[in-house]
């Protein structure tokens, strides 16, 4: 398939990219903020970090179409760092990250993706989806008793807004111009901007009544009615105010301000390790997902030096790390978005709605974001992956159980990857090693034999091959033919030469026929039948 011209990239799909990065710069609002919760850090890193990766990005990277910014599962890797060391040596990690990334993009680390089966990537989906979940909870402990049923309204809005708007959306942007005029009839102060709001909701609701989408996310009609209502009605919840200041300003850039010695090396490391690991694979796999929806190619490894350039980017204007989003990804493409203008336009309008409406924002209610980042939660849950637990093959199971359990237990999404991996691994390799099989027919009135070897010998199926030989039997040949086997390590070298040497204790003489290639070439550097002395030597294979 033919990749796209530069010109094709950006400016292939102008009106969609337009409007669709509008849509995903109005989402990204909520979730930023949630994220930066999540991570321990005021608003405005995760907010200047959603800017500058989504802008960057948009250059460098390899997935035209994709969303990149702050997200949930790079903010968990985070947390324990920013608690112990603060903000400052999150910046320093967030550096060496984009260094890390743009080394496995030169390396071309990016084809590893095909090593790293559905199943773990099921479990990461599934665990991830958890997690964050969890990190709402503290966010329920403690509070007002109002802060209960204003997440469940949110979630009503959330879920119900477009249930109803795929069935009557005219009738749902009418309910919220009365519910709009109701409450800005009833307001004489300075309140009075939030029903406007719900208005302009509803009519905007009945203006795009043949929509097919909902142009205007459900999550922001929850987060302004929410809010709207809690300053009206001057409820005493938890804001986002609260959490630290919002920027009122253009980021700047800035060094982090830590000590350039190896303590800090050491005390990053692991956390930017991690973070690369973790936004690699959540970017490919988003990369990969996109591919599908729209079915054209993306440069994999460009995406890991892509993301890395914005990391660093980021780091350097104050953000935390961040990656591909498969939500807001998913939103784009089904929003109309194919280019890369998509995700610059989301970059630069979230700046400009964050810096000119930062008191606004200052004042949207706790309870509100919450029901955005369980949305997010149960969004990104594999529900049907619970139901495949009686279908899919066991062992396809206990990996994707496997990475959600490690993944869980220790907050650290690379580590469940990378147990997900290894048990795929060995799994494939068990079954693997029992393909192979070994048959024989006797000639010559029974003093000669052919042994014909049909699989794969290697460490796992080695023992195998050796148990298959009849070493005892009176002969004068065998012929061991391997035309239809090949011979992987040492392992597998070293039973070819057990066999070998058995037979000819028993006094018999043995030939073996068909070898390929490459099996040739590896039992000739590491076998050790053919030498001289070979029985001392095979004493210390």
């Amino acid at each position: 398939m033919r990749s796209p011209t530069l010109r094709q990239e950006w400016f292939g799909n102008v009106r969609g990219d337009l409007l669709s990065g509008l849509v995903v710069a109005l989402a990204l609002i909520p979730e930023a903020i949630a994220f930066s919760i999540i991570a321990g850090v005021d608003p405005s890193v995760g907010l200047y970090a959603s800017f500058c990766i989504a802008v960057v990005i948009a250059f460098t990277g390899g997935r035209p179409g994709m969303i990149s910014a702050a997200t949930g599962a790079m903010a968990l890797v985070m947390v324990t760092l920013v608690r112990d060391h603060g903000l400052q040596y999150l910046l320093a990690a967030t550096l060496l990250t984009g260094v890390l990334q743009i080394v496995a993009g030169a390396l071309k680390l990016g084809a590893l993706m095909r090593f790293v089966s559905r199943s773990v990537i099921t479990g990461f989906v599934n665990a991830l989806a958890i997690l964050i979940f969890m990190a709402q909870i503290p966010e329920l402990i403690g509070v007002p008793a109002l802060v209960y049923p204003m997440v469940a309204l949110g979630l009503a809005i959330i879920y119900g807004l477009p249930w109803l708007g795929r069935r009557t959306f005219p009738g749902v942007g009418l309910v919220l111009l009365v519910i709009g005029l109701a409450l800005t009839f009833g307001s004489m102060d300075a309140r009075l901007l939030y029903p406007v709001a719900i208005v302009g909701l509803g009519a905007a609701a009945v203006l795009f009544r043949w929509t097919r989408n909902l142009v205007i996310p459900a999550p922001l009609v929850a987060i302004v009615l929410l809010t709207g209502l809690a300053l009206y009605f001057g409820a005493v919840v938890p804001t986002v105010g609260d959490k630290g200041a919002l920027p009122d300003s253009l980021p700047v850039f800035l060094f982090p301000d830590v000590p350039l010695t190896l303590e800090t090396l050491w005390i990053i490391l692991p956390v930017s390790a991690t973070l690369t690991v973790v936004g690699l694979l959540e970017s490919l796999l988003t990369a990969q997902i996109v591919d599908d929806l729209t079915d054209t190619p993306s440069n994999k490894n460009r995406e890991c030096a892509g993301q890395g350039v914005a990391n660093i980017a980021a780091g350097f204007l104050g953000g935390m790390a961040g990656c591909a989003m498969i939500g807001q990804s998913v939103i784009n493409v089904k929003s109309g978005g194919r280019g890369r203008l998509s995700c610059l336009v989301a970059g630069v309008v979230l700046l400009m709605l964050v810096v000119f409406a930062g008191p606004w924002v200052a004042t949207i209610p706790m309870a509100a974001l919450v029901a955005v980042m369980i949305m997010v939660s149960i969004g990104t849950f594999s529900w049907s992956s619970i139901q495949q637990l009686r279908t899919h093959p066991g062992t396809s199971s206990i990996v994707m159980l496997g990475t959600v359990i490690v993944t869980v237990a220790t907050h650290d999404l690379a580590k469940g990857v990378l147990t997900g991996v290894l048990l795929s691994a060995l799994f494939f390799a068990r079954k693997v090693s029992r393909v192979l099989h070994v048959g024989s027919h006797a000639h010559a009135e029974g003093t000669a034999r052919t042994y014909m070897v049909t699989g794969q010998v290697f460490f796992a199926s080695a023992e195998r091959f050796v148990s298959a030989f009849d070493v005892r039997e009176a002969l004068e040949r065998v012929t061991i033919d391997v035309s239809a086997a090949h011979f992987w390590d040492l392992s597998a070298v070293g039973a070819l030469d057990k066999v070998v040497l058995k037979f000819r204790r028993e006094g018999a003489q043995v030939e073996i026929v068909g070898l390929d290639a490459a099996s040739a070439t590896m039992v000739d550097r590491l076998g050790v039948h053919d030498k001289p002395d070979a029985e001392r030597l095979m004493g210390g294979h």
